[in-house]
């Protein structure tokens, strides 16, 4: 361009506004849920559990589940934000929990609650998830 030499070169197009536009119709028909977040899991404590919080969110990444918790009494906020992110599972743990030893399964979208041991809801969890996966499945078909 600016010299005489000859230079090599190859190159390439991508119409990212024509990607944007193909995932934005999907998303719209319902193909295709766009997500803001990769999170798979929000563990909710309602109170101030920030200890019980960080142990059921490390239970769930030792099952290779992506997860974050949110701390707040006021239960809205963890809906709100599982909605915001796109975030289809919540481990909620209120008063009532803590006393049982148990924690609340839901996915609002499936419309699925489920309580189970602390011990064990990593398990639920990952239960639910495949059943949900396998259902969805059977719809498409």
């Amino acid at each position: 361009m600016f010299t005489k030499k000859d230079v090599a070169a190859i190159g390439v197009s991508l119409g990212i506004e024509r990607v944007f536009a193909i995932m934005e119709e999907n998303q719209k028909e319902g193909n295709q849920v766009v997500r803001a977040s990769e999170t798979q899991v929000l563990v909710s404590i309602l109170g101030d559990g920030l200890s019980l919080a960080a142990k059921l969110v490390s239970m769930c990444w030792d099952a290779k589940l992506k997860a974050e918790f949110l701390v707040n009494k006021r239960l809205n906020k963890h809906f709100d934000r599982a909605k915001e992110f796109g975030i289809p599972w919540m481990v909620i743990v209120g008063e009532q929990e803590i006393k049982k030893g148990t924690v609340k399964l839901k996915n609002k979208d499936a419309n699925v609650e489920k309580e189970c041991a602390t011990s064990n809801f990593v398990d639920e969890l990952i239960g639910l998830m495949n059943n949900q996966v396998f259902s969805s499945i059977r719809i498409m078909k």
